[in-house]
């Protein structure tokens, strides 16, 4: 047996960047796991030039019903105009797809 998880992937500027990224989808509840890839170098066209520079790497894993929300909150929250954003669904193992989705299910407001 199996479940199905989303998995994004962003790159932040610096590490208090993506520190911020990460604590504000866990505080609300948009990922279950935000893991930090570490650092990267990245080689890219902006602005008529190729520019490039050094990058923290972000994996968040969040839920198929949250993935969305998870996507509109790293492009609102984001440093850059124009964040990477990738994301994918994945086969997880059923223990590990359960805690995902009940870590990023909303609170119910009674």
């Amino acid at each position: 047996m199996s479940a199905i998880v989303t998995l994004m992937l962003t790159t932040a500027p610096d590490t208090e960047s993506a520190e911020k990224l990460a604590s504000g989808a866990l505080h609300a509840r948009l990922a279950a796991c935000v893991t930090q890839l570490g650092a990267v170098h990245s080689s890219y066209h902006w602005q008529n030039s190729i520019e490039s520079g050094d990058e923290i790497q972000l994996l968040f894993k969040t839920s198929v019903a949250r993935a969305l929300e998870l996507e509109q909150y790293i492009q609102t929250h984001h440093p850059y105009d124009i964040p990477e954003i990738l994301s994918w669904q994945a086969t997880a193992s059923v223990a590990y797809g359960q805690w995902v989705n009940a870590e990023t299910q909303r609170t119910l407001h009674v």
